[in-house]
Parts: C-alpha cells; structure tokens; sequence
C-alpha cells in the first residue's frame, strides 16, 4: 500500500475533548495551500469521533472536508469498540504493516501526540 504523500502526520488525541485537532487544522491547511500532499493517521485516542452512528464532532467534519489522505488503525477502532462498517466513508481503516509501509515510503513524518 503506497501513496506517495509528502507528509504525513500521526494523530493520537480524541476529537471529542481537547483542543489538539482545532491546533493541527490551520496546519494542514497552511501545507496544502502549498500544495503538500497530506495523510493522516488516527491511532490510539484519535479515532474517537469518527463513528457515523454518533455525533462526528464538528472539527472531525473539518478535517475530513480537507484534501487529504485519512487513515485509522483498525486496531484502535476495534479496541474502542468502533464498529468497522460504521467508520466515517473518508477513513480508510489499515493494518500496523501499513502504517510501517506509510512511514517508510513518506519523507516526513510529525508525530502529534
């Protein structure tokens, strides 16, 4: 599994408390005006929020109207009690082996965390 992106950012904080995702938004905006192309990654905490049966939270919304590449460890879904076909149609779920294959394949990686 490749993308050839430019960057891609590792997203751990839920999108349900906090202010994490406001502070990364004008970040990936500011990158894709430079025509950067984007992925993001959701683990751990951060794939809270991206449920279709609730309430997507409205910087989730945001960050998924964003030209970017939008990813979630299936295994944190699943451990949040996610159900898999519930998960927002813009999130495509992946495995730890594409995640390595996604570290090893972009130049930048920003862990935000």
């Amino acid at each position: 599994m490749t993308e050839n992106l430019d960057m891609i950012y590792l997203f751990g904080f839920s999108g349900l408390t906090g202010n994490h995702l406001r502070r990364l938004l004008p970040l990936l905006k500011s990158q894709i005006k430079k025509n950067t192309k984007l992925g993001l990654v959701l683990i751990q905490d951060g794939v809270i929020g991206i449920s279709t049966k609730g309430k997507i939270p409205k910087q989730m919304e945001e960050l998924l109207d964003l030209d970017i590449a939008v990813f979630a460890m299936k295994s944190d879904i699943k451990a949040r009690g996610i159900a898999p076909e519930l998960v927002h149609n813009k999130i495509k779920s992946i495995e730890y082996d594409d995640l390595i294959d996604f570290i090893d394949a972009t130049p930048k990686v920003i862990s935000w965390m």
